[in-house]
């Protein structure tokens, strides 16, 4: 897969209840990559998301926060998606990740949703397409399967965010090589140094 990337997602949850929890790593980087580059977000109803247009190193991308709940994703991204004409591996998916530590982070290029209901719902609505691009914002895991929703769905302490924060900020400058398809260069420079 040498696809350049079009549109760049950041999953969460909607709402000021959610900001900043674990579950919305995604959308944190997201919000971060937009402010980097003086992106604005807009309501767009009929996409079901916050959407902004960027320019990063002369190439347009279009961000996107879907306002559904994690498990509805879905339902934002595939209807902007054909709207403009963009394929699955043209796509970049941000989201927590509970197997990755506070601090990790990984770019992945296809697969399946590994149980994340964001990835699930997502897969679902490309018409069973998993040929997208993920970034994976490690979270930790709270080393009980019972306790993964509650754990999720809190903020971290400070120094787990400190941690989230420096990797959202190691993987903004990643996004330029993304953008142009050079895969590999960009693994490599996110994964040596996080």
């Amino acid at each position: 897969m040498d696809s350049r990337v079009r549109l760049i997602v950041g999953l969460g949850n909607p709402g000021p209840g959610y900001a900043h929890t674990r579950h919305n790593a995604g959308t944190d980087f997201v919000h971060a990559l937009a402010e980097r580059h003086g992106a604005t977000f807009k309501l767009e109803k009929k996409f079901n998301a916050e959407v902004a247009t960027a320019v990063i190193d002369g190439h347009k991308v279009y961000l996107l926060i879907p306002t559904t709940f994690m498990n509805h994703s879905g339902r934002a991204i595939a209807p902007l998606a054909k709207f403009y004409n963009i394929a699955a591996p043209e796509i970049l998916v941000a989201h927590d990740e509970l197997d990755l530590a506070p601090g990790d982070i990984r770019l992945k290029l296809g697969g399946g949703h590994g149980g994340h209901n964001g990835l699930r719902d997502t897969i679902q609505h490309l018409g069973n397409q998993r040929d997208f691009a993920r970034l994976r914002i490690g979270i930790g895991h709270p080393g009980n399967a019972d306790d993964v929703v509650d754990y999720v769905l809190r903020k971290g302490p400070p120094d787990e965010r400190e941690h989230i924060e420096d990797t959202i900020d190691a993987a903004i400058k990643i996004i330029p090589d993304v953008l142009i398809g050079e895969w590999n260069r960009a693994m490599k420079t996110l994964h040596t140094q996080t």
